[in-house]
C-alpha cells in the first residue's frame, strides 16, 4: 500500500477509536521550540517542577524516542463535559471530572499501534500523553490542528480547547498535513485580564510558577504562598478559567467519551462534603481520577486555602 493509503487508514482508526481530530506531521528536530522552552526554563517559570527540564534533547528530537523516526501523529480527545459544578462548591478543573485521561489514552495509542502493525507491518512507534518529553501542542500546529493561543492552549476553530493531546512516533513514512497558518487570537486578551493570578503574560508566554493550576497540583510544599490569597476564585483542583473566558471554546461541545464522565462527587458535594471528606473516602472517590495526583494532603489544603479569608493590606 502507498503512504497515502496508510494515511487513511490511520486516520480512519483514530477515529474508530473515539479520537476527534488527528493530524500528521514529519518527523524532525524543534529547534525554534527549542529556544523558547530553554528560555522560558532559565526564566524559572517552570517554579518546582524541574521534571520539566530533564530529558532536554528528547523533547526536541522525536528520532531520540523512536530510533528512525519518519512521523508524527497528533490526536485530539474532547473532554468538555455536558454537565458542570454546583455553583458555590470548590471548582474542579473539567479535565478532572472523569477518568484519569492517562490510562484512557494509553490504551487507546496501544490499539492504534496495534491495528498500524496488524494491517500495514512491522512498525516501530510510541505513544505518549502528557507526562513524557513530547513538545505536543507543537506537533498539533506542525499537523495543522491548531495553533497555540495567548494562554499557552492549542485552539481548534471548530472545536475550541478542551482537548487531551495524544501523541503517536512511528518509523513510517505518512502523507504530511499542511501546518496551521494563522493566529485567530487577533487582539483579543479575555484570557489574560481574566487570570486571576496574572499568569498569563504577553507574547503568549505562561508563568507557571504563578498559575493556580501549577498551586494546586504540581506544588508540594504544606502552605501555598500568603501573597496568593484571595485570588483562585474557589478553585480547588487545577483552574479552567482562561478557557472558560475563550470566545472559540462556544464551540465546545459535550464528550462522548464515557470515561470522561463526571464522577459523582465533583458534581453533587457541596462545600460541606467536600470539608468532611475522609482519607479513605478520598481513595476510594477518585482512586481512577487525576484528582489523586494532588494526594489527600494536597486537596485539604488547597481546601483549606481556598476556604480562609485574605489577609488585610498592611
Amino acid at each position: 500500500m502507498s503512504n497515502n493509503n496508510h494515511t487513511y487508514l490511520i486516520k480512519a482508526w483514530s477515529r474508530e477509536l473515539g479520537f476527534d481530530y488527528c493530524g500528521i506531521a514529519q518527523a524532525q528536530r524543534l529547534d525554534d521550540d527549542a529556544r523558547r522552552l530553554e528560555a522560558w526554563l532559565n526564566k524559572g517559570m517552570n517554579g518546582t517542577m524541574a521534571y520539566m527540564a530533564n530529558h532536554f534533547d528528547l523533547r526536541i528530537d522525536p528520532s531520540r524516542l523512536v530510533p528512525g523516526a519518519r512521523s508524527v501523529i497528533t490526536l485530539l480527545l474532547n473532554y468538555f463535559p455536558g454537565m458542570q459544578q454546583p455553583s458555590g462548591a470548590p471548582r474542579f478543573s473539567k479535565y478532572a471530572y472523569g477518568e484519569d485521561y492517562h490510562e484512557v489514552i494509553r490504551e487507546k495509542l496501544r490499539q492504534l499501534l496495534a491495528k498500524i502493525r496488524t494491517n500495514i507491518g512491522e512498525v516501530e512507534g510510541r505513544g505518549f500523553v502528557d507526562s513524557a518529553p513530547v513538545l505536543e501542542r507543537s506537533w498539533a500546529v506542525r499537523s495543522g490542528l491548531g495553533w497555540v493561543g495567548k494562554n499557552g492552549n492549542l485552539l481548534n476553530r471548530q472545536s475550541g480547547s478542551f482537548f487531551f493531546i495524544a501523541t503517536l512516533i512511528v518509523d513510517l513514512g505518512l502523507e504530511y498535513d499542511a501546518p496551521f497558518a494563522g493566529d485567530y487570537c487577533g487582539t483579543c486578551r479575555r484570557c489574560i485580564d481574566a487570570c486571576p493570578t496574572e499568569a498569563i503574560l504577553p507574547d503568549k508566554v505562561v508563568d507557571g510558577s504563578k498559575c493556580i493550576s501549577y498551586f494546586t497540583i504540581e506544588l508540594k510544599d504544606l502552605l501555598i504562598p500568603e501573597d496568593m490569597k484571595g485570588k483562585f476564585e474557589g478553585w480547588a483542583f487545577g483552574c479552567d478559567t482562561c478557557q472558560d473566558v475563550c470566545p472559540w471554546n462556544r464551540f465546545s461541545k459535550p464528550t462522548q467519551e464515557p470515561a470522561f464522565s463526571p464522577v459523582p462527587a465533583i458534581l453533587n458535594f457541596s462545600t460541606g462534603d467536600w470539608e468532611q471528606l475522609t482519607e479513605d473516602k478520598f481513595r476510594e472517590i477518585f482512586r481512577n481520577s487525576p484528582v489523586k495526583r494532588a494526594k489527600y494532603a494536597g486537596l485539604r489544603r488547597n481546601l483549606r486555602f481556598i476556604s480562609s479569608p485574605a489577609s488585610p493590606p498592611a
